[in-house]
């Protein structure tokens, strides 16, 4: 599942699906979609679950210098609408895909202070506060998010990856998860188990 985390990059994209602009589609089911290449872990023979990308909304199209070009020229038409949420998201999207933590962060905060109700947004940044080495910080995003959204399952679930696999709380990540199961008894993790096996399986 982005961890936590998040999003979805092409080529090495992730779906913790795609990520979300104001007014996406959110995704019902709940098939989150594994980040790039985290491996080593226990659930489930070994399969480690990373934290997701929110994939509710469209997802970078170009990479390689693609992104580059992208990147010059959201920031250019940040110049003259600063003010603008989707421009402010769209820039935090490409730096999630280039994998530079603190400049996503940056500019999703900028979204987040214009748009304080975006869960998708707020759980993309919660990824990037996770990958940055900042797990209390992603759990408050993540935190922020449901509030928002108590239905978001991505945020959810990415929660309780950092609480299980960062700070060490499995009481809280279960906890987390459960409310997951309790909303949507049939969520799934990316290698398509029921979450609620992965908790019982915990629970042994």
């Amino acid at each position: 599942m982005e961890l936590a985390l998040g999003k979805k990059k092409k080529g090495k994209k992730s779906s913790i699906q795609g990520r979300q602009e104001s007014g996406g589609r959110k995704n019902s089911n709940m098939v989150i979609i594994v980040i790039a290449a985290l491996a080593v872990g226990l659930f489930f023979g070994g399969v480690f679950i990373p934290a997701l990308k929110d994939s509710s909304a469209p997802q970078t199209t170009s990479g390689g210098t693609g992104f580059e070009q992208q990147i010059v020229e959201t920031r250019r038409l940040l110049e003259a609408s600063p003010d603008s949420v989707n421009l402010w998201t769209k820039l935090g999207n490409l730096y999630f895909d280039t994998d530079q933590y603190a400049k996503a962060i940056d500019a999703y905060s900028k979204s987040v202070a214009l748009d304080p109700n975006n869960s998708h947004v707020l759980t993309d940044l919660g990824v990037m506060y996770r990958r940055s080495g900042n797990p209390l910080k992603a759990v408050e995003s993540f935190d922020r998010a449901i509030l928002v959204d108590p239905t978001h399952e991505t945020a959810r679930f990415n929660k309780g990856i950092v609480l299980y696999y960062d700070i060490k709380d499995k009481a809280g990540a279960i906890q987390s998860w459960k409310g997951l199961v309790q909303m949507n008894p049939g969520a799934r993790t990316p290698n398509g188990k029921l979450v609620k096996d992965m908790i019982r399986e915990m629970a042994q």
